[in-house]
């Protein structure tokens, strides 16, 4: 290879390991973030007391632990997308959204395709039921329709408790897009329970009194909730910026105030997810 040839071979090494690196360089989510001054945030607004509705802004408690985590993000805006829970992981997936702040049940399936943050909230599973029914527990749902939510961890809950019992055909569930319309339903009459985590339907014992009464104890494995990050080497550094800011708020005692303020009790957190076995 004569002098020469080997300048430009060299130079065009060169520049190309510039440049690889430049695009690992900007390959950086959280990075990016901050260059931009932007967060957008995927959030199904109907999901009471974690993220709802209220005077046209998406409220709750997962909004609380965001705003104390963002203040570690001085200068940058956040904007929330208000997603159907059915398109919130797709959205993610798809990048429509950097990240997911609404509560999202920690499956086996999830935690191997997505980056589940840390704990943010006991989910385990609850029977709800009209306070004058005459069920007791909820080995009583056996031959009754339960309401669930669509593409929600809490039917595969349901089905467990069906095959406890005998088989799948034992419980009968219909699918709704939110929540919200199983407990009108459940309250008409047109069901016979629903399904849903414990924290959650003491918001609407607590919002209802009188109406519906849950079943006790609780049914199905110990799981919990948690946010969603893309579980890719660009938005690693944007999961870790997440769940250092839950083991915080677990450590300083600000999630447990917040889970008081809006479920009127606290639960014990973990400050890494424990690894889902369904």
């Amino acid at each position: 290879m004569n002098m020469l040839l080997k300048k430009v071979v060299v130079g065009a090494a060169l520049a190309s390991s510039l440049l690889m690196g430049a695009n690992t360089a900007r390959a950086d989510l959280l990075a990016d973030i901050k260059a931009k001054g932007e967060i957008v945030i995927g959030t199904e607004a109907r999901f009471t007391p974690f993220e709802f509705m209220e005077n046209g802004k998406i409220v709750g408690y997962s909004t609380d632990l965001l705003e104390v985590i963002m203040k570690d993000m001085p200068g940058v805006k956040v904007k929330r997308m208000d997603i159907p829970f059915q398109g919130i992981l797709p959205g993610l997936s798809a990048k429509k959204f950097d990240y997911i702040v609404t509560s999202v049940t920690a499956t086996k399936e999830r935690n191997e395709h997505y980056a589940l943050s840390v704990p943010v909230a006991d989910a385990t599973v609850a029977m709800l039921v009209r306070a004058d029914s005459p069920f007791a527990k909820p080995e009583d749902m056996s031959g009754k329709t339960v309401g669930c939510q669509t593409g929600s961890a809490q039917i595969k809950a349901i089905d467990l408790l069906a095959e406890k019992l005998g088989g799948k055909d034992k419980i009968k569930v219909k699918e709704y897009v939110a929540f919200d319309e199983a407990y009108a339903d459940l309250a008409a009459g047109r069901l016979d329970g629903v399904a849903q985590s414990y924290p959650n339907l003491a918001d609407v014992i607590k919002r209802r009194p009188g109406v519906f009464k849950i079943l006790t104890p609780p049914f199905g494995p110990k799981v919990y909730f948690t946010w969603v990050g893309r579980n890719d080497a660009d938005s690693a550094s944007l999961a870790a910026f997440f769940d250092d800011g839950l083991r915080k708020l677990i450590a300083s005692g600000k999630m447990a105030e917040l889970q008081q303020k809006w479920f009127g009790f606290t639960m014990e957190i973990p400050t890494e997810l424990p690894t889902p076995v369904q």
